[in-house]
């Protein structure tokens, strides 16, 4: 199979993960994933693995070949996975987990190779574009950034007690980190660096964004630049599209019928992908505000997606 220079994945409550055409909204392949459900996919830098993470393993497929089965599966963590994301270089991928804990693993040795403990199920976890401190959220509204060079946690921040952090995501540059929760809120954080290597927090915003659960939350990317952009996806079937510059309401994308689960921008921040339970995922012009195109084929909730059209990282 030839390597399609736009990569687009959702998986589903069917137990299954799909490929699609992104332009013309075909299904290209289909891979059965019997052993639970999917929580979250990303695909890694070199656009030759996509990570699903279910429940309780994190397993790794070929983007590039037709099999149904997995290249690896990595074990060790013993409940529902709900955050994988990958290091710049692609050399390790870090976890999170309703087990409570914050893995690291490297993809070119077997095993966990570093674990941190939350002390409550981690909902979300995003790397910081410095690739040394990995930041969780929880399922008690706490959030922790764990430095890896020192291999210990350096800060600790509750912006609302007992409420759960459902999805964090942090600026490009790394200037902001935006934290989403079950009462619809965002706060928001400018990221100062101390004299130390320690990222320090300084609250900048706080936003109602929607009444209901914010289910993900992603900052534009840099090739978005200078405009920027907060997405909020939402239980209440809509997507938000706040600026940056005063977090101001650009859009509101409708359509989706049900919960909107997941969204990913495209490189250049032009397009979104949205998954929902309504069964479909949906590509968005960010310029109109209108869905220009509908992947159907999922029996039923599609709960995460994936999208890698970017280029891939020049090999050292």
């Amino acid at each position: 199979m030839t390597q399609p220079s736009v990569i687009l994945a959702t998986a589903s409550y069917d137990h299954t993960i799909r490929f699609w055409d992104a332009k013309s909204g075909r299904c290209y392949r289909t891979i059965q994933y019997p052993d639970s459900q999917v929580n979250r996919l990303e695909i890694t830098p070199d656009k030759r693995y996509l990570a699903a993470a279910g429940n309780p393993h994190i397993k790794l497929f070929d983007v590039n070949s037709n099999s149904p089965h997995p290249v690896m599966s990595y074990d060790s963590h013993t409940a529902n996975v709900m955050a994988v994301g990958f290091q710049c270089d692609g050399n390790w991928m870090y976890s999170g987990s309703e087990d409570g804990t914050v893995k690291i693993w490297d993809l070119r040795a077997p095993g966990c190779q570093r674990e941190y403990e939350s002390r409550a199920a981690v909902n979300t976890v995003v790397l910081h574009p410095n690739q040394t401190e990995l930041i969780s959220g929880d399922q008690n509204g706490n959030i922790r950034v764990w430095d890896l060079t020192a291999n210990s946690c350096s800060c600790e921040l509750v912006p609302e007690v007992d409420t759960a952090v459902r999805s964090l995501t942090v600026m490009w540059d790394g200037s902001l980190v935006v934290a989403a929760n079950n009462h619809g809120t965002c706060y928001v954080w400018r990221l100062l660096r101390g004299n130390q290597t320690m990222t320090n927090f300084e609250p900048l915003h706080k936003l109602q964004a929607h009444n209901k659960y914010i289910l993900k939350c992603l900052l534009s990317p840099e090739f978005c630049d200078p405009h920027r952009y907060l997405a909020t996806a939402s239980a209440d079937h809509t997507v938000k599209i706040w600026n940056v510059d005063g977090f101001t309401l650009e859009k509101t994308l409708t359509g989706h019928q049900r919960w909107v689960w997941d969204c990913v921008f495209s490189v250049d921040g032009a397009y979104l992908i949205t998954a929902s339970s309504d069964m479909t995922a949906r590509l968005w012009s960010m310029a109109s505000g209108e869905a220009i195109r509908v992947y159907q084929g999922h029996h039923k909730a599609t709960v995460c997606c994936a999208l890698h059209d970017g280029a891939e990282p020049s090999s050292s």
